[in-house]
Order: C-alpha cells, then structure tokens, then sequence
C-alpha cells in the first residue's frame, strides 16, 4: 500500500475521535466507528537495489458511523513515508496526521500499517495529542487502508509520481478526553 494510503488511515482515525466527543463525558472512554475518502500524492524513490521508498500525503474528509448514518468530522492531513520491498511487493508505512474539526480544535495521530503496495495495508493508529477541546485525548485502534485510482508519472532522475483515492476505515477507534480543569 502506498504511504497516501497510510496516512489516511491514521488522518481518518483522528477525525473519527474529534467528530464524537460530545457523545463521550469527560475522563470517559468511548469508542466509534470511522472512515475517511483520501485522495494522496507524493513521490517514489529507489533507495536500494531492492527497494523503494514513497514520501507524500493524504488529505480527505472524516466521517463517524452515527445511528443517522455517516456524519461529517472534519478534515484531515497525513504526511507518511512507505518502504516497499520490490522483490515481492510487501511495504510498511508511518505517518503523523492532523485532523481539524470546524471550530478548529485539533486531533493528533501517529500510525503505522503492512500490507502490499498498492493494496493497502493494516496496522494501527495512536492519539499523540491535541488542542482546545483535544487536549490530552489518548487511545486508539486498528486501522486499515485501501487504496486505487493510481496514476504514475516520470520525472528527472527516475522519481516517480504517484496520485491515488482509497478509503480508511477504523472499526473500533478508542479515545478518552481528559476532565476539563476546574476553575
């Protein structure tokens, strides 16, 4: 999977906790189901005789599986980078995503997926931090990522450019809010 793929995932999983934490109370754990549509893009380089590394983004909308069906949680961007095995095809990915919610509060995350380049991947995405109403979120989930609409393109010196959709989804993502301080 490539790394746009990645960092959807992990984008995803972060727009997924901001959209509900109206729902959860204070110092309370609550747990949601969440995807994201991303479009990415970014760069593949050879960095070995058998390898190839991809650096880019995805960027996309969140949305948490309400009793309503699907509801808008905001934005998200991941920056990830995605090392591929050429010889069978096999990648692992990072990035670090920010999600933003329309009152601009903020929701932090890092994640890390395996998969199979231009597949997808599986793994799991982690709450780093937050602002405003985010501050101190903690938790967390599996992810996975799929990815297509992959268009390559040629440059200088044997990079590769890569643009491509796909879809992130969590399907028990965690978090937990801290108590607000007490004035």
């Amino acid at each position: 999977m490539n790394p746009i793929t990645r960092a959807a995932a992990a984008l995803a999983a972060i727009c997924a906790g901001i959209a509900v934490p109206s729902l959860a109370g204070a110092d309370q754990e609550q747990t949601v189901k969440a995807f994201a549509a991303w479009q990415g893009r970014g760069q593949m380089y050879a960095t070995g005789p058998t390898r190839a590394t991809f650096v880019g983004s995805l960027s996309g909308m969140v949305f948490v599986e309400t009793d309503k069906g699907p509801q808008n949680a905001g934005l998200m961007i991941c920056p990830a980078i995605v090392d591929v095995d050429t010889t069978n095809g096999t990648q692992e990915g990072k990035g670090r995503c920010t999600m933003v919610t329309e009152d601009g509060a903020r929701a932090f995350g890092e994640i890390a997926c395996k998969g199979v380049h231009l597949v997808g991947c599986d793994g799991n995405f982690t709450f780093t931090g937050g602002t405003d109403r985010f501050t101190g979120i903690s938790g967390g989930g599996p992810v996975t990522i799929r990815g297509g609409f992959h268009e390559f393109s040629l440059t200088a010196g044997n990079t590769i450019n890569e643009t491509a959709g796909g879809i992130m989804f969590w399907q028990k993502l965690t978090y937990k809010l801290p108590d607000p301080p007490k004035q």
